[in-house]
């Protein structure tokens, strides 16, 4: 397994959109153990493969205390979300020391297939929900900042701009 770096906002190659998985196997199988690795190292409790650099519909989800519940998902889907919304203070790996409140449905519905492209379907709502949500929009290009005002978002990216350039990571 390795450490792999994760992309860091304002990077444009966050913005790509995630093309689906197609190939199944050792390829794979590593990639998400090297995420997972990192996501936990960092630690976080989700990555999207679009944060490392692969523009694949990938991620990788663990909301345990204990760090041993890792959820993958391979191409997923919302295929339903309630009408009802919630705030949740979300925080971004590739927003290091960053968390504001974004409002998304507090229910949803994933369809998707396991590494092994086995399809699940799993109803989540709290955390894990959130924590789809915000894997979900990475894979579309979409960083979770972009749903604050654009003063709060400027702000944001002169910070981490400022803090690349003194070679400080927070």
């Amino acid at each position: 397994m390795a450490l792999l770096n994760i992309l860091r906002y304002p990077d444009p190659r966050l913005h790509k959109v995630a093309k689906p998985v197609t190939e199944f196997g050792e390829r794979l199988d590593k990639l998400v153990a090297d995420m997972a690795e990192t996501m936990y190292e960092a630690p976080g409790v989700g990555l999207a493969a679009t944060q490392i650099d692969v523009h694949e519909r990938l991620i990788t989800i663990d909301i345990t205390e204990t760090k041993d519940d890792l959820m993958v998902f391979v191409n997923p889907e919302i295929v339903w979300a309630s009408e009802e919304k919630q705030v949740y203070d979300e925080g971004c790996l590739s927003v290091p020391g960053v968390y504001d409140g974004v409002e998304r449905p507090a229910r949803i519905k994933v369809r998707a297939v396991d590494q092994h492209n086995k399809p699940f379907e799993i109803e989540a709502d709290g955390l894990l929900a959130v924590c789809i949500q915000h894997e979900m929009d990475h894979l579309m290009g979409k960083v979770f900042v972009e749903y604050l005002s654009p003063l709060k978002r400027n702000r944001i990216k002169t910070k981490l701009l400022k803090e690349e350039r003194s070679g400080r990571r927070a």
